[in-house]
């Protein structure tokens, strides 16, 4: 025997996601597509903003990020019980048997709640990295090792010692620098010429720093979530956070196992697609 709802609770939905990068915007679709009333909220900023292509990803490498999130909000909207709003999020907080999301002086409340929210990258403290981080300067070898083919690259800082052999086949030549004898970097054509503290200089095609990762939002903090000690969400292989009814995506989480999440946006989208049916069986 089938079973509706014919007078359904407008005021409240199935789900609620926070967050319209890959993994948030994966979450909506696969609830969307059970026929889940979903929530997607996107404050419209993105771990991924300051790079102009993203590179390992099955049928979209070289693809501009907000390309792929325009193709997926058009995806999104065929399916009639997704709503997606272009706001930001204050507070979130558990209320009896779900949640409520607080947007400025709006409330909506939901049943089980994604967070698709990203963390931030807390760069070498050096001028110049800024402006060319997600160019020339990265983080990922799988995301931007292959533009700096052929040619040298540097590694800057401690936690880069392992891109030796990962860089090693793909450039020139990998040159480890320590944090305390640059000065600056810069521009330099198509590379980067480093600046030393003893006043000369070298040019790369490319530089690789560790990042310290913090959450993007403060959501995982109000709701009490557990941390693991890269400042990401823990979660179970199911994206299920310590917190029943909260399931995180991208790489503001990931299972212990790890030691940091797998930050890409093909697996950041992976996750949102367990978080979202982890959830329809949350919401059975």
């Amino acid at each position: 025997m089938a079973i509706s709802d014919a007078n359904p609770d407008t005021s409240r939905y199935d789900a609620v996601v926070i967050g319209g990068g890959s993994a948030g915007l994966q979450a909506a679709l696969t609830l969307g597509r059970v026929h889940r009333r979903t929530l997607l909220l996107d404050g419209g900023t993105y771990r991924n903003d300051p790079a102009t292509h993203m590179h390992n990803f099955l049928g979209h490498d070289g693809t501009p990020p907000a390309e792929l999130r325009a193709a997926a909000r058009k995806d999104l909207a065929a399916y009639e019980t997704v709503t997606v709003r272009d706001t930001t999020v204050t507070a979130v907080a558990a209320e009896g048997d779900g949640f409520r999301v607080h947007l400025g002086d709006e409330e909506v409340s939901t049943r089980g709640l994604i967070l698709a929210t990203g963390v931030r990258d807390t760069l070498p403290d050096k001028p110049g990295i800024p402006e060319l981080f997600g160019d020339l300067v990265a983080h990922c070898p799988f995301c931007h090792g292959h533009e700096f083919a052929g040619r040298p690259v540097a590694l800057l800082g401690d936690g880069t010692a392992h891109l030796q052999g990962i860089m090693g086949p793909v450039a020139s030549s990998v040159t480890g620098l320590d944090v305390d004898t640059v000065a600056s970097l810069e521009r330099s054509g198509d590379g980067v010429r480093v600046h030393l503290e003893d006043g000369s200089s070298q040019e790369y095609a490319g530089v690789f720093v560790s990042t310290a990762l913090t959450q993007a939002a403060p959501f995982a903090e109000q709701l009490g979530l557990r941390t693991l000690p890269s400042g990401c969400v823990e979660v179970d292989v199911l994206q299920r956070t310590s917190l029943p009814g909260v399931h995180a995506a991208g790489d503001m989480a990931h299972h212990p196992d790890l030691g940091m999440p797998m930050a890409s946006v093909l697996t950041a989208a992976a996750s949102g697609m367990v978080a979202g049916a982890a959830m329809v069986a949350y919401l059975m």
